[in-house]
């Protein structure tokens, strides 16, 4: 019996009468927008604290603070220093992937619609696309991000020295745990937590080990919701702080 080979498909057909293309052009929008502003907002490289009033309210985006906490500085902005760890846990985020991959690359722009003609596939290895390979270590260090900005979060919450809350600290602590959701619903934390056991119930460490994975999977089902969310309300706090910072209004708080 001969195999013959059915001919390419145009780009985009398919049978599918629903509005497939949709969540690609969201995805297209949503994440060009976000890495524009992004860069422009770091070449700026001003308004990204509110200090007024004894206040000490710090973009996520800034953050770590590296000059102020190591005491150096740098002819490029400093803040493309910290950017490339929590930004590189999103583009090799399985997730981020497959949204990126469908969306600018076509390959393929939806589940059953046909994607891009390609000569050659490589996969993820060839550059920069076999960088996706290296998520468990932007991870590691997306993870000390983490931790800066639960930080940055309680420092917040004091104005010169008294115990305070406004509407910039809410959000700050909003923004953190959706971080923290979607940091550590990724599939590296879960098998950290529950990886290369061949038994979950042979001793008391492998159960709590399975506890806690089966915890961490919860957030691992809804990590292309907190993938999004947590963007937003990292752009939506540094776009707060930025108008506060740049004297559009003032934060309302109430110190204790």
């Amino acid at each position: 019996m001969t195999t013959v080979a059915s001919p390419p498909r145009r780009l985009g057909a398919t049978m599918r009468r629903d509005r497939w293309w949709i969540q690609p052009v969201f995805v297209v929008t949503s994440l060009t927008l976000f890495g524009v502003y992004t860069i422009i907002h770091v070449i700026l490289n001003k308004h990204y604290t509110i200090t007024a009033g004894g206040a000490y309210l710090e973009s996520p985006m800034f953050s770590p603070d590296l000059p102020k906490f190591f005491g150096f500085n740098t002819a490029l902005p400093w803040a493309f220093l910290v950017l490339w760890a929590p930004l590189g846990l999103r583009s090799s985020c399985y997730y981020y992937r497959k949204s990126y991959y469908r969306s600018f690359f076509l390959a393929p722009p939806s589940c059953a619609v046909a994607g891009a003609a390609r000569r050659k596939y490589t996969g993820e290895t060839k550059f920069p696309l076999v960088l996706n390979n290296s998520h468990r270590i932007f991870f590691y260090f997306a993870t000390i991000v983490i931790g800066f900005l639960w930080y940055d979060a309680i420092r917040g919450l004091f104005y010169h020295g008294s115990f305070g809350f406004g509407l910039g600290n809410a959000i700050m602590l909003i923004n953190v745990l959706c971080l923290s959701a979607f940091t550590f619903g990724c599939n590296s934390w879960r098998h950290i937590i529950g990886g290369k056991l061949n038994c979950f119930s042979c001793s008391d460490t492998n159960r709590t080990r399975h506890r806690a994975w089966q915890r961490v999977s919860i957030l691992n089902g809804r990590h292309m919701q907190w993938a999004w969310i947590s963007m937003f309300t990292v752009w939506g706090t540094d776009i707060y702080i930025w108008l506060v910072s740049s004297g559009a209004f003032t934060d309302p708080h109430h110190v204790f």
